[in-house]
């Protein structure tokens, strides 16, 4: 038989659909074939060839059958779409419903690590220690554990779509456990270098960014917040900065967590420093014929007067860090901020309330600083400082 001509098939005494045929190398072998109708009512064929014997294929062509009288087409259909394939359809389908960071995050997630390790496996037939072998243990070679469980998680949201979708029956992954090696401990500055960085800030930096780097050591803010208030957020009379926004690189939209909606209590040094730099601002704006309005972004460039960008931010810091000699990022600031009041005995829930975070969330970043009692917030981390 040449090798290109298609070989005789045979039926089977044993199911109408079973056949038996001579492969190109003289062996017998088995397949089956077998007609259905879709969803849409259109006439279709599942069919496979290269079964080694009649009870291998039989049972093949039986749970076609079975999975087709259970309503089950699509996955049938599916049968041999890759993962690669899935993660395509999955991000075309809903990337318009992701923030734009997520939408990103996700994308790079993909391209990156899904498709190069297991994207061209198939979707139906991926075991849990193929998965495994192939995927997770691969990237523990070259990331951290924290890292390599938010791969992790990204395919298997991706894997419940499948299900959703009836293309999988179920999620074969959500019981995978990464283990930590070395618990990361978060960035956190001594309040004695904590009060360097600050005092070097006042002496070396604008006062957009004084003020600025002031905000976020004092309220626990991140970044992207502070980058948002508007004056409408921050009541000096009260003494309350309103969250409810976060800004970056890609633009200005809500907070991705309803934790993160939040109003916090600041203390009257921020207070007097914030009255002072609202005048300056005013007086910048009035230079260009332009009133102060509450809708205006609160931190604003003395060179443009357009918003506080994100690249200065960064290289604010990063020249406070080189002439310290220690690294200090927004981040670490946050993080020395929710320090310094779990050491003073703040309430775990109030100090997820300040930063916008859940309980568990404190529990799991700083369970190394939390002991005892209630206090107000505001007033620990100000004594603290000036005790330091």
């Amino acid at each position: 038989m040449g090798k290109n001509k298609k070989p005789e098939m045979n039926r089977c005494k044993q199911d109408k659909d079973l056949y038996w045929y001579i492969d190109s190398n003289g062996q017998k072998m088995y397949a089956y074939r077998y007609r259905y109708y879709n969803v849409l009512g259109i006439r279709k064929e599942k069919s496979k060839q290269g079964l080694a014997t009649e009870a291998i294929a039989y049972r093949k062509l039986l749970e076609v059958k079975s999975q087709i009288l259970d309503g089950n087409i699509l996955q049938v259909e599916n049968e041999n779409m890759t993962v690669g394939a899935w993660m395509d359809i999955w991000y075309e389908s809903n990337q318009f419903e992701w923030e734009i960071t997520t939408r990103l995050q996700r994308k790079s997630i993909i391209e990156d690590q899904i498709k190069p390790l297991i994207g061209k496996l198939k979707l139906a037939s991926l075991d849990k220690e193929t998965y495994k072998r192939k995927f997770i243990v691969t990237l523990l070679k070259k990331y951290k554990p924290s890292t390599v469980r938010l791969f992790h998680r990204i395919f298997k949201v991706a894997v419940n779509a499948a299900v959703d979708a009836e293309i999988l029956s179920r999620n074969r992954f959500t019981k995978i456990v990464i283990q930590d090696g070395e618990k990361d401990v978060a960035n956190v500055l001594s309040i004695q270098r904590l009060n360097e960085f600050l005092m070097l800030a006042e002496i070396e930096e604008t006062i957009t960014s004084y003020s600025f780097i002031r905000t976020l050591a004092f309220t626990g803010m991140r970044r992207g917040e502070g980058l948002a208030l508007r004056w409408r957020n921050v009541d000096l009379q009260k003494g309350t900065i309103t969250i409810e926004a976060t800004r970056d690189r890609k633009g200005y939209r809500t907070p991705k967590t309803l934790n993160s909606y939040r109003t916090i209590e600041i203390d009257d040094v921020l207070i007097a420093l914030l009255k002072k730099y609202r005048v300056w601002c005013a007086e910048l704006l009035l230079e260009d014929g332009q009133i102060l309005d509450k809708d205006d972004f609160v931190f604003i460039s003395y060179q443009t007067k357009e918003p506080y960008a994100d690249n200065s931010v960064y290289y604010a810091f990063k020249r406070l860090s080189d002439k310290l000699g220690f690294t200090v990022k927004p981040h670490t600031l946050r993080h020395t901020h929710a320090s310094i009041l779990l050491y003073s005995g703040e309430d775990v829930a109030e100090v997820a309330a300040r930063l916008g975070n859940t309980p568990k969330v404190i529990w799991e970043t700083y369970a190394h600083v939390i002991e005892g009692d209630k206090k107000k917030a505001k007033d620990i981390f100000v004594e603290a400082l000036k005790n330091g």
